[in-house]
């Protein structure tokens, strides 16, 4: 906390100390993590809070391709398997207390959240 006199006439204010907060969502299914996403924008726009985001990061295509067969008898016939990896950011300047209340959300099942705090 930060004490200041500031357009207050000489008396003390406190004032509390934000930080920048960096949110970083990923997941493999796409509607949840949209919905994480706009449960967290909407819960800090409610407390009035600096947001930035969600910044849409590229996917993660992760690829094997395998033969069918499992001898390497037959025809040589392949299988393609693919799996997406979606990620967001969001940026957020508060002091960390809000930050818990606002992802103290109920988080969908499949969705890993990462919250780095940085001093601003």
């Amino acid at each position: 906390a930060v004490v200041s006199t500031q357009s207050t006439g000489g008396m003390p204010v406190e004032e509390v100390a934000s930080h920048r907060i960096r949110i970083t969502l990923t997941s493999r299914n796409l509607k949840s993590l949209e919905k994480v996403c706009t449960d967290l924008i909407h819960g800090a726009k409610a407390k009035d809070l600096d947001v930035v985001g969600p910044v849409r990061l590229p996917n993660k295509n992760l690829k094997i391709t395998t033969r069918k067969t499992p001898c390497g008898e037959g025809s040589k016939t392949w299988d393609k398997f693919e799996m997406k990896i979606h990620k967001r950011v969001i940026d957020l300047k508060s002091p960390s207390e809000t930050v818990k209340q606002i992802t103290s959300i109920s988080i969908e099942p499949g969705v890993e959240v990462e919250v780095t705090i940085a001093d601003s």
